[in-house]
């Protein structure tokens, strides 16, 4: 499966507010049935205070109203079925936003302590601050593994898991195919404050029994309505469990380790990323790859070093790989991290260069808004755009397109086992089932491979396709090819 993520905010503005909406998801609808993908995966849509823009959630059953309505929701969920394209949103389990109602009128769905002289315990919030904030209304101290803004839901309440019960319940009737949950892995928080570790790391832990407890709830929700996917976000620091959130058939479908957009852009290093991730899932099928995300640097910028050739290259490794492939919006272009001044940012932990809008066109407004208007957040290089790559069938979009239609091609190069081949320094080289190889040259030498055979079927010099392979495969610097039988 390949899932397109889209930033709400920065896909396309469809009332000339500069804002990104969802009618304006709807109306790119035909680009993403062109380009091939299987869903859509929308960040945070419900309303929310924006301290973290859309992670800190004031309305679980809504639609911020800077993106729409309830009603614009059910016609893009609608009108992507129709294009065979299923919707997941984001949800947001494991805190809210201080502005939420139930923080005053429901207190114990949250963690609280009492303490006179400072906060309960040395607990780190994500931003490296203390991870209590005291409230002033009560005196209590109130946790939260992120923002002050964001406190932590109590999720050994059982209010608050028959809530959540409902909220997917609620969602799943309105046609939604699922959730990517974040931070899925930590959503329960370890009630045990004294034995509070001390580190830079130390933020509040999980219970892992009773996540998968959380978890197996979820799942039993879901499976009540037939087809419907649970793809977590399960960032841990142990890669080696992350197949125990999938629990025997009964937890997550899909887990999401967040290791390819942190880690070197060497193929000894991506090697050693994917066999951990594979090995922990014991030939599963299960792992969800991403490079670029609202959270971390663009691939083309992070790992293409603005080169062309190496982004062309890194698209063939991502979508080469075994399971579910995540393209950030603009992946397929070759978005590029956008660098803008503090005076323009909009968020507290510098994001925004990869939050941008869509580049749609080489014209005012970038096609995301209207000439004239303001957008959100300015837009990037608008060189690299789609109507400019969209009918170049040497352009980097052309590639990641025909790389989508060849996993639906090739079985193996979708679901295939993963296995590492012999290969120079340098130089990823897989094989996927029985009869495909996956190769790229990460290097800027000119480098040969020998034992490789086949039939090129799809290569980042496209004058390469059809190319018979037999015992010897010669690779220019950033050069990629998947080779069948």
């Amino acid at each position: 499966m390949v899932v397109y993520q889209v930033y709400p905010r920065s896909f396309q503005d469809s009332n000339g507010d500069g804002i990104g909406d969802l009618a304006g998801i709807t109306q790119r609808l035909e680009y993403l049935e062109w380009l091939g993908v299987d869903a859509l995966w929308l960040n945070p849509t419900f309303p929310s205070a924006d301290a973290d823009w859309g992670y800190d959630v004031v309305d679980y059953y809504g639609v911020h109203p800077d993106l729409g309505t309830l009603d614009d929701l059910d016609e893009l969920v609608a009108a992507a079925g129709r294009r065979g394209i299923r919707v997941l949103l984001d949800l947001v389990p494991g805190h809210t936003s201080l502005r939420h109602p139930w923080f005053r009128e429901r207190p114990d769905r949250y963690v609280w302590a009492d303490a006179d002289d400072g906060p309960p315990n040395a607990w780190l919030s994500a931003s490296a601050a203390p991870a209590w904030t005291r409230d002033d209304a009560t005196g209590r101290w109130y946790q939260h593994t992120f923002r002050p803004e964001q406190p932590d839901l109590n999720w050994w309440s059982e209010e608050v898991r028959d809530e959540f019960d409902r909220i997917l319940a609620f969602w799943f009737e309105r046609g939604i195919a699922g959730f990517r949950i974040d931070a899925a892995a930590r959503v329960v928080k370890s009630r045990d404050l004294a034995a509070a570790p001390v580190g830079p790391w130390s933020r509040p832990p999980p219970d892992l029994e009773q996540v998968h407890e959380v978890l197996r709830r979820w799942r039993r929700v879901a499976d009540r309505y037939g087809d419907r996917l649970l793809l977590g976000q399960t960032w841990i620091e142990d890669t080696g469990g992350l197949g125990a959130f999938l629990g025997n058939g009964d937890e997550l479908q899909l887990v999401q380790p967040f290791t390819l957009p942190v880690a070197q852009f060497y193929a000894s290093v991506l090697h050693e990323v994917v066999a951990e991730v594979e090995t922990s899932l014991g030939g599963r099928d299960a792992a969800v790859w991403q490079a670029s995300s609202h959270d971390a640097i663009r691939f083309p910028t992070r790992w293409g070093a603005c080169d062309e050739r190496r982004t062309r290259a890194a698209l063939v490794l991502l979508l080469g790989l075994r399971g579910t492939v995540v393209l950030y919006y603009g992946d397929e272009l070759g978005m590029e991290q956008v660098h803008l001044p503090a005076a323009v940012a909009r968020d507290h932990w510098g994001r925004d260069g990869c939050r941008t809008p869509m580049q749609w066109a080489d014209c005012a407004g970038g096609g995301f808004t209207d000439a004239g208007v303001t957008a959100w957040l300015p837009c990037g290089d608008l060189q690299v755009n789609v109507e400019g790559q969209r009918g170049d069938p040497a352009s980097t979009l052309a590639l990641c397109r025909s790389l989508i239609a060849l996993r639906r091609e090739l079985p193996d190069l979708r679901d295939g086992a993963y296995r590492r081949l012999d290969a120079p320094p340098g130089v990823w080289a897989c094989s996927r089932g029985d009869g495909v190889a996956v190769v790229a040259n990460l290097s800027g030498a000119v480098v040969s491979l020998s034992g490789i055979e086949g039939i090129v079927r799809l290569a980042t010099e496209r004058t390469r396709a059809g190319e018979a392979v037999a015992g010897a495969l010669r690779l220019e610097p950033w050069e990629a090819v998947v080779l069948a039988a």
